[in-house]
Formats: structure tokens, sequence, C-alpha cells
């Protein structure tokens, strides 16, 4: 449709700087070309040109002392992109890559993921350029001290509730809760992932990994009538996500051979041991080549991208954005895959998409596939204004809840559209038509 090319058109012009977010914002608005010819009170609206302009866009200096007395300087940044439907929601990330143009892109999927939760959040997304790796605990927690100093003006538990991201875990959120409490003096839920003696959920570290195997265990199942029993997996990454969606496909009966960080990847044809893969990143944090010290039947490769040559049946790729290229998708099509499920946030390019959409492939995008963890946030935020505390039972039980109902929306939603089985127009279209209502009850302020 003329309208929306246009509007792509003058995205491309204002961030011309910026290409992930304007990735993200392309594979929306093709998506949603047959929702604007069905319902043009949208068009009429500028719903499409306002969602994808950020309601508010901060930036600001981190200044910090390190171990030998240095002053050092790292940018910060919170963009609150959408609150339609509830309060700002989404992670902060500490790594080298962070600019404002990552972080854009990041709230805008989160706008979508948080639609399809069906709980009211709203997106945002936030961050630092600061690498945490090889940094002393003080470092991080002097960092992490200025960082919120200035993000503690602009958040609140009714207006914007950051998590963790990559880089950013618990150590991290307590730290920036410790800061926020003391500034602000007072005890809210205004940060999510914190620690179980300070307001933290159960299952929130595992919420990531469990939903990308709870979500398309059941696209899977509806779909190709396959499952995880039985099958090989194949795993980027070895962080929060990696390490939790391990645990999960194992637990359905599924043999996950390979596991990689930013170095390089492991491959365990008899199938990770995740005790020593646990203790390696979540205790030690050490590299993951330190896995073939124990397990000598493994090998390690150094470099990311060959792990996609290993056969699998599945591949959940849960490292980082444009991981999985045209090319790795081909080989995993070649190889047999006949599921992909995102655990991180746009891992696969466009070009892998395409390759998976025409091969008839399982293919979970990840604002659906990997919202189990904002989910699960959203149920800390409920518990935190319950004063309440649910079991680890109760809390997987409604995680699988929700991970099962994103798909039948995002399925039944490319069925409605005459794509029946494309969960990436499907989900696109379920997570608009929720913020898109919002956004026309309201007026044009949002």
């Amino acid at each position: 449709m003329k309208n929306l090319q246009h509007i792509m058109g003058e995205a491309i012009k204002r961030n011309p700087n910026e290409p992930e977010f304007l990735q993200a914002v392309q594979e929306v608005l093709e998506s949603l070309e047959p929702v604007a010819e069905k319902y043009p009170e949208y068009v009429e609206a500028g719903i499409f040109e306002r969602i994808i302009e950020p309601e508010r866009q901060i930036m600001f200096r981190v200044p910090w002392v390190d171990d030998q007395g240095k002053v050092n300087v790292n940018r910060g940044f919170r963009v609150q992109f959408n609150s339609a439907i509830g309060p700002y929601k989404g992670g902060l990330r500490f790594h080298p890559s962070v600019n404002l143009g990552i972080i854009k892109f990041l709230g805008f999927e989160q706008i979508f993921k948080n639609s399809l939760t069906s709980l009211p959040m709203g997106g945002g997304k936030g961050g630092s350029d600061f690498d945490p790796k090889g940094k002393s605990d003080g470092e991080i927690m002097r960092f992490c001290q200025s960082f919120m100093f200035e993000l503690s003006r602009h958040i609140g538990e009714n207006t914007d509730i950051p998590a963790g991201d990559i880089g950013v875990g618990g150590r991290e959120i307590g730290y920036m809760y410790g800061m926020y409490k003391k500034m602000r003096n007072e005890f809210t839920g205004v940060l999510t992932g914190k620690g179980l003696t300070y307001g933290g959920s159960l299952a929130r570290t595992q919420a990531t990994g469990y939903g990308v195997c709870y979500f398309m265990d059941e696209a899977m199942k509806d779909i190709k009538g396959k499952s995880f029993d039985g099958s090989t997996v194949v795993i980027s990454g070895s962080g929060n996500v990696a390490i939790y969606a391990t645990e999960k496909a194992q637990e359905l009966g599924a043999k996950v051979v390979a596991l990689s960080d930013s170095s390089g990847y492991i491959h365990d044809p008899e199938g990770i041991k995740l005790d020593t893969v646990k203790r390696i990143k979540e205790v030690e944090r050490k590299r993951i080549k330190e896995y073939v010290i124990d397990h000598p039947n493994a090998t390690y490769t150094e470099g990311c991208l060959g792990i996609w040559s290993i056969p699998c049946d599945i591949a959940l790729p849960c490292a980082t954005q444009n991981e999985l290229d045209g090319e790795a998708a081909q080989t995993l099509v070649n190889n047999g895959c006949f599921a992909v499920g995102e655990g991180a946030n746009m891992p696969s390019t466009p070009e892998a998409v395409e390759i998976f959409i025409k091969n008839k492939i399982v293919y979970g995008p990840g604002k659906a596939a990997n919202a189990g963890g904002v989910a699960t946030s959203g149920l800390e935020m409920s518990q935190n204004s319950m004063r309440y505390a649910w079991s680890f039972e109760e809390v997987d039980a409604k995680l699988k809840d929700i991970m099962v109902n994103i798909y039948k929306s995002a399925s039944e939603a490319a069925k409605e559209f005459n794509e029946e089985d494309n969960l990436v127009i499907g989900s696109n279209i379920a997570g608009f038509m929720k913020v898109a209502e919002a956004m026309l009850a309201q007026g044009v302020a949002y």
C-alpha cells in the first residue's frame, strides 16, 4: 500500500543511521499492509506514523570511577516508546554495541511483544554502552549507581518499569534498585528481575528461556504435529535465555548439542551438560570454551556463525540481533531443521526469515517467542502491587498459559488475513491491533 511505503520512506529520512530500527519498522509495516486496507480508520488517525515514533527519547551522561581511580564516561539511554496500553516496560542492556538506534529497535519490538502477553504494559527500552565484562563488582556497582542517579527521574512503578537484558542480571538490578530506593525513599516495584529477598518473582530467571520452549512446543504440535521430545536442538548464546531454554528443552525430551558466546561455540554430540555451563557462566563468569576442559569429547570452535552448520531438528537463536543470516538459514534447511524459535530480539536477518517462511519452517519470531521474560516481569509487577508472592509452580503455570495464548493469537491473526502459519505476520498484527485500538480511543495525544 502506497501509504505505508510513504511512511517507511519518511522513517528512513528521519533515522538514516539506525539500520536495526529501520529493519524492525520495515518488517512490521510490511505485515500491517492488509490491516491498513481493512481498517482505514487507522490510516486516517495517523496510527502508523505515530506508532513508529517514540513518545520520548532520553540520552544522558554516566560518569563513574574505576578501581584505579580513573574517571570513565559512558552514555545512558531510555526510549519510552508507547504507553497506550500501560506504563512503559522493557529491559536495560549494558553492552559496547548499544546506541540510540539499537535501543529504538528494541523498544519498538517491545510494544508488540508486551501487547501480545495480554498484560497492561507499554513498550520501552534502555541501556548503556558500558561493558560489564572484566569489571569488578565495585566498578559495576559504581556504574549502576551513577546510571540510576539519572534514570531515576524518568521512571516509576506507574510510569516506566525497566528490567534486565544483555549485561544486566540480578547483580546489576540489585545495585540499581538500592540506589533508586535511597534516592526516592520508597520501596516500590520500579524494577523487575529483582532478587527474591526484595520483591522478585520466582521463575523470572527462567522465564524467557522456558517461554521460548513453551511457545515453540505449542507451535510445532499445531503446525507439524512435532515436539521437542526426541529432537536434536542447537541453541546460540550461553547467557540467561540460552541456559534456561536448554534446561526446558531437555525437560521436554530434547538433546541440546551446542551453545555459544561472543568468542565461539561448543558442540557436544552426547548432549550439553547444563550443570557445567551454569557453573562456568553464572558462577565463574568465564568463556564457554572452558566447557571442553571438563568434557573432552566436546569441541570448541572460534567464531559464532558456524554453530548453525551443526545438524539439528530445532534451532533456537538466543544470543543477539542479526546473528543468523541467509546462508546460515539455508544450511539449517538443508540439514533438515524443521523449527526455529527466537530467544533473542531479531536474531534472524530478513533474508533468513524469508528462507524460513519459503521452506515452511515453524518459525517463532522474537516478539512472540521470547515474550516470556516480560510476561513474567508483568507477573512480578502484579505480585509487588499485591505485596504477595506466588510459588514457582504458580508463576510457571501462568507463564505457560501466556505463551500458549500468544501462539494462538498470532496463529488466529495470520489465518484472518489469509497467511496461515505465518507467525511473523500473525504476531505483528495481533500485537498491533490492541495498541492501535487504545491509541484510537485516546485521541491524537497518543
